[in-house]
């Protein structure tokens, strides 16, 4: 029951059985409603850290996050692709920056949806950018210094 509420997840993001995202109870609903009245705060300081990032992480080659014409971001991640991401992972691991892989599997290529999804039997892009795709830190109350810090470790990395 417990990962039917979080999209059939076992503890490695694998999907066995098809879930929900249904994982908000009383008590989060309860603090969420506090923190709703900051939203807007909350949302603009993520763009202030997505733009810093996109400002030091620009000339590198890596693939970063664009937005649409016309439609903002609120930056719940913010995952830039990099062909020699587990070596990034790594090399940023080793100097203290924690990074995340949020989707480690393609949801056609899960136990759960495999031969549900039509015409999506085969993806070749997905299935070539989910082993490059990294999820840097990214949270309201990060401070310049730490995102100058994730920064320059990628700088070190990719130079």
């Amino acid at each position: 029951v417990r990962s039917l509420r979080e999209y059939g997840w076992r503890n490695d993001r694998i999907s066995d059985v098809a879930g929900l995202n249904s994982r908000l109870d009383e008590l989060q609903a309860a603090v969420l409603r506090v923190k709703l009245k900051g939203l807007d705060e909350d949302n603009a300081s993520r763009s202030s850290v997505a733009r810093r990032y996109d400002e030091g992480l620009g000339e590198l080659g890596l693939g970063l996050p664009r937005v649409r014409d016309g439609s903002n971001h609120v930056y719940h991640q913010y995952v830039p692709r990099s062909p020699r991401r587990d070596g990034l992972r790594g090399f940023l691991q080793d100097r203290g920056v924690q990074t995340l892989v949020h989707y480690p599997v393609p949801v056609h290529l899960q136990p759960a949806y495999e031969g549900r999804l039509n015409g999506a039997s085969s993806l070749p892009e997905t299935e070539r950018l989910v082993g490059e795709i990294l999820s840097l830190p990214m949270y309201p109350e990060l401070a310049e210094p730490d995102v100058e810090t994730v920064i320059d470790g990628i700088r070190d990395f990719t130079e």
